[in-house]
C-alpha cells in the first residue's frame, strides 16, 4: 500500500524501499537490528564492484539471517523456505570449499617442511635464488594471507550464528539443526587452524 518506488522491482531497488521504510514498517516485523544486514547487501551488491570469495560468503550468511527472520512470520506462500534454501546450499559450497583450501595449505606445510629437512647438496652458485623465486614467495605469502582471512570470517560468521541462537527470544525449534551446525563448523575450523599454526611454526 505504501511504495517508494513502483514494480517492477530490481535487487537495488528492493534494498532502497527496505532502508527507507524499515523503522515505520519493516522494524515491526523483524528484528531492527537486522538493518545491518540489508546495508551490507547494499553496499556490496548494488555498485557494480566485483566481489572476492569471502565477501560473498558474508553476504550469503547476511541473506540467510533476513530470510530466517522473516520466516518466522511467514512463509509467503513457500517461497520464502525456497529462497532460503538455495542460498543456505549456496553458502555450504563456499564453507565446503574454505574446508578444502585449508587442507591444501595444511598439506603443502608439511610438504614445505620436508623439502627443508633434505640435504642441500648444491654448490654456492646454485644457491644464489632465481628472480622469480622472490615474486613465487610474495605470491605464496598472499595466498596464505588469504586462506587465514577466510578462514577469520566463517569463524566470525558462525560465531554470530551461535550467539544469536543463544539468546532465549530468539531461539526456535527450526534454528537448533542451524545451530548444531555452527556449533560442529568451529570445531573443524579450530582443529585446521591449528594445523596451520604447526605448519607455520615449522
Amino acid at each position: 500500500q505504501i511504495l517508494y518506488l513502483k514494480p517492477p522491482w530490481t535487487l537495488a531497488n528492493l534494498l532502497k524501499c527496505y532502508r527507507k521504510h524499515w523503522m515505520a514498517v519493516f522494524g515491526y516485523v523483524v528484528p531492527r537490528s537486522l538493518l545491518s544486514a540489508i546495508e551490507c547487501l547494499d553496499k556490496h551488491l548494488c555498485t557494480g564492484k566485483p566481489i572476492d570469495t569471502s565477501t560473498v560468503r558474508i553476504l550469503l550468511q547476511e541473506s540467510k539471517k533476513i530470510l530466517h527472520a522473516f520466516s518466522l512470520r511467514s512463509d509467503y506462500n513457500g517461497v520464502l523456505p525456497q529462497a532460503y534454501a538455495e542460498v543456505n546450499k549456496l553458502y555450504q559450497t563456499f564453507t565446503e570449499d574454505l574446508s578444502e583450501d585449508i587442507m591444501v595449505l595444511s598439506e603443502n606445510a608439511v610438504c614445505e617442511k620436508m623439502e627443508a629437512m633434505t640435504p642441500n647438496l648444491q654448490n654456492s652458485e646454485e644457491k644464489k635464488p632465481h628472480p622469480s623465486f622472490h615474486v613465487t614467495q610474495e605470491n605464496r605469502r598472499q595466498e596464505i594471507w588469504s586462506v587465514l582471512e577466510g578462514v577469520w570470517n566463517t569463524i566470525n560468521l558462525y560465531s554470530i550464528e551461535i550467539f544469536q541462537k543463544l539468546d532465549p527470544n530468539t531461539v526456535t525449534m527450526t534454528a537448533k539443526s542451524s545451530f548444531e551446525e555452527a556449533f560442529l563448523g568451529l570445531q573443524k575450523l579450530l582443529a585446521a587452524v591449528n594445523d596451520i599454526r604447526e605448519g607455520i611454526s615449522r
